[in-house]
C-alpha cells in the first residue's frame, strides 16, 4: 500500500478515517476484530448451546442428546461433498488461464474512480450468481487489477472500497445458479424431501420472477450506495502498489520423462471436458433439472476445456484446496446439530414457536431475520440450511404459506448479513491482503441497504 503523498501517515492509521461512515463503526470494527472467534470455534459453541436447549426444552436425557448428536454427525457427507466443490471449482475456474486474462483485460474499462466502485461490484455479484466461489474469487482479483491498472492510469482509488465492493458482490449468491438451499430443494433424496414431499424445481426458487426482479433491484440499490459512500476528490485514499498485483497460479510444467509428456499435453483433460459437455447436454434433453451436482459438473467441464494440461488442473486444485478445508471439518458438527435438533424434538418446539409468532404475511420475513440471526453462527449457506430449512418448511406448511417462500426467506438471510459476518470475506480479503476491519464500514451499510429490498420482496411475495 502506498504512504501519504508526504510519507508522514502510514496506511493503517489512515485506512479508518476514509469518512464519517468508518468513524461511526470503529466501535463495531474493534467487536470483529478483537472479541469474535473463528467460525469453527462459532460451530462448537453451537454444538453445545443446542445440546443445553435440547436438554432443557425437551426433557432429552444426556445420553439421548449426545446419541443424537453422534448419529447426525455423518448426515451431510454427501452434501458437504457438493458444498466443498462448489468452493474448490469456483476458485479454479476464477485461475485458469483464460478466465484470468478476460478479468486482466476488463480490469482496464473503468475509466474513472466512480466507474471503478461500481464495476468491481456489478462484476462480482454477475459472478456471484453464477457461482458463489467464483464470485468471492473473483471480487478480490479485480479489486486488485482494478487498482493497479487504475494506478498506472492515474486514477485516486481507495483501495478498501474496491476491496468491498467485490464482497458485496456476494450478498446476492443465493439467488443464483449455485444457491445451496434452492437447489438441496430441488435434488432428489435431499435431506428436506420428507418436508417437501417432492422435488421443488428452481423454476419456482431461484426462477421466479420475483426473485430475479429483487437481484436486479438488490444491485442498483447497493452500486447506488456504493457511489454515495466513494471518496471525493479531497478525501484521503488507501492506495494499492502496483506490483501488488496476484499474478495467478504457478504451473510446474517441466518435461523430462514420457509420463511429463501426457500430464503436459491438453488432450486428456479436453477429451474428459467434452465427455462431461455430452452428459450435461443428455441429461437436459432428456428432461433432467439443475440440481447441486449438475452445478458442478457444469463447472468441472468448463475448467477441463480452459486448462492447458492436466499439470494446470492439479496447480489448481492444490491452490484451492486451502479454502476447502475448514469448511469440511465445520459441515459434520453442523450435520450433529441438526441431529440433535431432531432427535430432541427442537426442530418441533422452534416451528411451532415461529408459527406462533407469524402470520402467513409475515412469515417470511420473521424466518428471513432469523435466518440472518442464524447465519453469525453458521456461516456456510449449506450448514444453515440443513438446520434451519425443516423448520421453516414445517412452520410454513402449519400457516399454509408456500414452501419456495421459506427456501428463498432462508437464502435471503443467509446472504444478507455475510455482509458483517467474517467468515466468507476471509479468501476475498486474503487475496487483497486487507483485514476485516478496512470494509467493515461499507458492507455495514450495504446489509442495511440489501436488508431493506429482501424483507419488502418477501413481504410483497406473501401478500
Amino acid at each position: 500500500m502506498s504512504a501519504a503523498p508526504d510519507g508522514s501517515e502510514p496506511r493503517d492509521a489512515r485506512a479508518g478515517r476514509g469518512g464519517g461512515l468508518a468513524v461511526v463503526m470503529r466501535p463495531v470494527n474493534h467487536v470483529v476484530e478483537r472479541l469474535i472467534p473463528s467460525a469453527l470455534v462459532f460451530a462448537i459453541v453451537l454444538t453445545f448451546v443446542v445440546a443445553a436447549l435440547g436438554l432443557a426444552l425437551t426433557g432429552a436425557t444426556p445420553a439421548a442428546v449426545v446419541t443424537a448428536w453422534g448419529d447426525g454427525l455423518s448426515g451431510l457427507l454427501e452434501f458437504m461433498t457438493q458444498m466443498a466443490l462448489i468452493l474448490l471449482l469456483g476458485h479454479m475456474l476464477a485461475n485458469t488461464g483464460p478466465v484470468r486474462a478476460l478479468l486482466t483485460r476488463v480490469a482496464r474499462l473503468p475509466r474513472s474512480a466512480m466507474q471503478a466502485y461500481v464495476f468491481v461490484f456489478v462484476a462480482a455479484a454477475l459472478a456471484s450468481l453464477v457461482t458463489w466461489g467464483l464470485g468471492l474469487v473473483v471480487g478480490g482479483i479485480l479489486a486488485r487489477e482494478v487498482a493497479a491498472q487504475g494506478r498506472e492510469r492515474g486514477l485516486r482509488l481507495h483501495f478498501p472500497l474496491l476491496v468491498a465492493a467485490g464482497f458485496a458482490g456476494f450478498v446476492v449468491w443465493h439467488m443464483g445458479y449455485s444457491a445451496s438451499g434452492p437447489l438441496t430443494a430441488a435434488t432428489p433424496d435431499s435431506f428436506v424431501s420428507e418436508h417437501l414431499g417432492a422435488p421443488l424445481p428452481i423454476t419456482e426458487t431461484v426462477f421466479t420472477t420475483w426473485n430475479i426482479v429483487a437481484a436486479a433491484v438488490t444491485i442498483v440499490a447497493v452500486a447506488a450506495t456504493i457511489l454515495l459512500v466513494s471518496p471525493r476528490a479531497q478525501d484521503p485514499v488507501v492506495e494499492l502498489d502496483v506490483d501488488a498485483r496476484d499474478r495467478g497460479v504457478d504451473v510446474d510444467d517441466d518435461v523430462v520423462t514420457p509420463a511429463d509428456r501426457i500430464d503436459a499435453s491438453r488432450l486428456p483433460t479436453l477429451l474428459l471436458g467434452l465427455l462431461l459437455v455430452g452428459y450435461l447436454v443428455l441429461h437436459f434433453a432428456g428432461g433432467g433439472s439443475v440440481t447441486l451436482n449438475v452445478v458442478n459438473w457444469t463447472f468441472l467441464a468448463l475448467i477441463l476445456l480452459l486448462v492447458r494440461s492436466p499439470f494446470e488442473v492439479i496447480a489448481l486444485t492444490k491452490d484451492a484446496a486451502g479454502n476447502v478445508g475448514e469448511i469440511l471439518l465445520q459441515f459434520p458438527l453442523y450435520a450433529g446439530i441438526l441431529g440433535i435438533m431432531a432427535g430432541t424434538g427442537l426442530i418441533e418446539l422452534f416451528s411451532d414457536a415461529l408459527v406462533a409468532a407469524s402470520t402467513p404475511q409475515t412469515f417470511g420475513v420473521m424466518a428471513f431475520l432469523s435466518a440472518g440471526v442464524v447465519n453469525f453462527f453458521v456461516p456456510s449457506g449449506g450448514g444453515q440450511f440443513a438446520i434451519q430449512a425443516p423448520i421453516m418448511l414445517g412452520a410454513a406448511d402449519s400457516l399454509g404459506v408456500d414452501p419456495s417462500i421459506a427456501i428463498m426467506a432462508v437464502a435471503y438471510g443467509d446472504q444478507w448479513t455475510n455482509m458483517i459476518q467474517p467468515f466468507w470475506a476471509l479468501p476475498l480479503l486474503a487475496i487483497a491482503g486487507l483485514k476485516m476491519r478496512d470494509i467493515l464500514g461499507y458492507t455495514t451499510l450495504v446489509l442495511i441497504v440489501s436488508g431493506i429490498v429482501f424483507a419488502s420482496t418477501l413481504l410483497i411475495v406473501s401478500s
